[in-house]
């Protein structure tokens, strides 16, 4: 077995760990990536970057579709073959042969194989044939291996061979009849993608009772119509309670309401649980299979000794590539600034610029269905749960000048939460045509903390959508 030592050893090469790395080096630090599949990780090949592609050419038809004279033109069929084409590309074709070019210019060794915790500040590496490596940290061990699509214990769910999101945004055709279990964002976006990509029943099956519950209540509710409106099947408070597969492959999907679907092929879209099962965990006294609480430097809080961190979606912060790839540069900084020695008492300490850390409470995400979702912050419920004394207001985009040139019968909803005795914004939510593009002006006031008072002379260029800023503002009565 051959053994190196660096500064900062990287579990996962995903964008997450690929920002760890590089501010960790920038900082004057050696580091290694460590990675089992391809680097560049769940986002650049089996979610952000496939998912999108997919979705972009249905949203741009459908942009054309909208508007007289565009919509005389734009009367063909979806290219499918060209579409997934398209996602094949911006997918590297499952190649991740540029990405480790970035890691070579950017001074970050990579070491391909399977990364399990050893012991304290160790590393030990099963690579292809049986070789094995153990890297022993310097510094700091920084856990970055993200999540794994939940699959629930429900009776022949796993044998049915079902779709994860892996399988749904590289599948290479269409099936006929879909049947997705969950009702969040994967479960929407699959759901819009596959309807315009040729499946001819789409049906959703959502414990809850509405759709993305993590948004305010009139997003889904808008969403669902939309849905009813272009022919997919949305079943709310119910779940699957037993899956068959018969011998021509046919699915008979069971439902805990008595009812039963008939499908071809089956999405799970319920949740995600993190990778720690096998990345010895148990090595240092942590239980395999659990999330790794972090403190705001992303340094694991039951590891008392302060060399494991952890970044990304496996810390159950904010499961977002951006936010991950936020954690990676709070982390790496804090690990340079600590590996120089400065106090951590130190106003100069790089992640005190983070105190009021963004995935506390300011986290932007966009749904890109049909129409999108757009929200950052706090919704009106989880503002009042914190405490906060609110006041929310709501305004039709449709009513905005611009938002009417933008679409023929533009139809959808802002919403922003106000907390009164700061007069500052906490929450923002969108729904409608390209909202997400709107989403990060609520961003900035959101973190800059603008008061609404200042917050008015932000005067937005007419005629365009942002004008609901100012529509918002009115109505709030400024």
């Amino acid at each position: 077995m051959s053994e190196r030592a660096y500064d900062v050893v990287v579990v996962g090469g995903g964008p997450t760990g690929e920002n760890v790395a590089e501010r960790a080096v920038k900082g004057g630090l050696s580091a290694v990536l460590v990675e089992a599949e391809l680097v560049g990780g769940e986002c650049s090949y089996w979610a952000c970057m496939p998912s999108k592609a997919l979705l972009r050419p249905l949203e741009a038809l459908g942009a054309a579709r909208a508007l007289a004279g565009s919509r005389e033109a734009a009367t063909g069929e979806l290219a499918v073959g060209a579409v997934l084409r398209r996602r094949d590309a911006f997918a590297s074709n499952w190649n991740d042969a540029g990405q480790v070019k970035w890691l070579e210019g950017a001074k970050i060794d990579l070491v391909r194989g399977q990364g399990r915790l050893a012991g304290e500040r160790r590393v030990r590496v099963a690579g292809a044939g049986g070789a094995a490596t153990e890297l022993r940290a310097r510094q700091a061990v920084v856990v970055c291996t993200g999540t794994r699509a939940a699959i629930p214990a429900t009776p022949g769910l796993a044998e049915a061979r079902p779709w994860t999101s892996r399988e749904a945004t590289s599948a290479k055709a269409a099936p006929g009849r879909l049947v997705i279990l969950g009702g969040g964002v994967v479960a929407c976006e699959m759901a819009t993608a596959w309807h315009q990509l040729g499946a001819r029943e789409v049906t959703l099956v959502q414990r809850g009772p509405r759709l993305i519950p993590g948004f305010e209540p009139f997003a889904g509710e808008l969403l669902r119509d939309r849905f009813a409106s272009q022919g997919v099947k949305v079943i709310t408070g119910t779940t699957a309670s037993r899956v068959e597969r018969a011998a021509d492959a046919t699915l008979r999907v069971s439902l805990a309401s008595g009812a039963t679907i008939v499908a071809d092929q089956i999405l799970v879209a319920a949740g995600r649980e993190p990778q720690t099962h096998d990345i010895g965990l148990e090595t240092i006294g942590l239980e395999p299979g659990s999330w790794l609480e972090v403190d705001d430097s992303m340094r694991v809080r039951a590891v008392s000794a302060g060399w494991l961190y952890a970044a990304g979606d496996v810390n159950h912060r904010a499961l977002l590539t951006h936010m991950g790839k936020y954690q990676g540069r709070v982390c790496g900084d804090a690990i340079a600034a600590r590996a120089a020695g400065r106090a951590e008492a130190s106003q100069a300490a790089p992640w005190t610029r983070y105190a009021a850390s963004a995935d506390h409470a300011v986290v932007p995400q966009v749904v890109f269905t049909d129409p999108e979702v757009a929200a950052v912050g706090l919704s009106e419920a989880q503002a009042q749960a914190r405490g906060l004394q609110v006041r929310t207001v709501d305004y039709e985009i449709g009513r905005v000048a611009g938002a009417s040139l933008f679409a023929d019968g533009y139809q959808g909803r802002a919403r922003m939460v106000v907390d009164e005795r700061r007069r500052v914004l906490v929450g923002v939510t969108m729904i409608g045509p390209s909202v997400g593009e709107l989403i990060h002006a609520a961003t900035i006031a959101i973190v800059g903390e603008v008061p609404l008072e200042r917050l008015w002379h932000a005067v937005p260029s007419y005629p365009t959508i942002s004008e609901i800023w100012l529509r918002l503002l009115e109505t709030y009565g400024l």
